[in-house]
């Protein structure tokens, strides 16, 4: 990762952006989310914030998704109120189910399964879903699926509340203007 003015002063190929960042602690408890996901609502409003974006734009979230019943349902209860009316129209899967859970690793791990999903423009699944938490409003991704995005967000938590959001930026898009105040990934 490295800024856009470096990449192009190397002539790096760039593979996308990180537009928004988004941080909050939830000190509910030790090990357990507030029931209603409230830290990672305001990092998912924070990270939209600092990218410029609406919940619309974004084309594909990279839940958390431990597969735990009080993390999923919280960070379920969050994405509901975060994109409102459009949840329904927000692909949503966790990368946990085929590569497991990386602990520290994760969030880059996950970062780059959002790049390559918007440079090839595919949505990644939760491959061992079986039956979907009825608190879900929004379509989870449960087969890999070809989608056209501009924007990707990706939700990271941790032990002790330390809750984290990114919202990457298809390089190519034709929507994409380039901005240079955020980092560029390149291969």
């Amino acid at each position: 990762m490295e800024t856009v003015e470096q990449a192009r002063q190397r002539g790096a190929k760039i593979l996308g952006e990180i537009v928004g960042y988004g941080a909050a602690t939830d000190a509910y408890h030790l090990t357990q989310p507030h029931p209603q996901g409230d830290a990672a609502l305001t990092t998912m409003t924070a990270a939209c914030q600092s990218a410029g974006v609406t919940p619309r734009q974004v084309g594909y979230i990279n839940a958390h998704g431990t597969g735990t019943p009080l993390n999923d349902s919280a960070e379920a209860a969050a994405i509901n109120r975060w994109s409102g009316e459009h949840a329904a129209n927000v692909p949503v899967s966790s990368t946990k189910s085929s590569i497991g859970h990386l602990l520290g690793g994760a969030g880059a791990v996950e970062v780059v399964v959002c790049m390559m999903a918007l440079r090839e423009q595919w949505l990644p699944p939760t491959s061992t879903l079986e039956s979907p938490d009825p608190i879900c409003a929004f379509p989870l991704v449960q087969a890999p699926t070809v989608a056209e995005l501009d924007y990707a967000l990706t939700n990271s938590f941790g032990f002790g509340g330390a809750n984290a959001t990114l919202i990457l930026r298809n390089w190519e898009s034709k929507k994409s203007a380039t901005s240079g105040k955020a980092g560029g990934l390149d291969s």
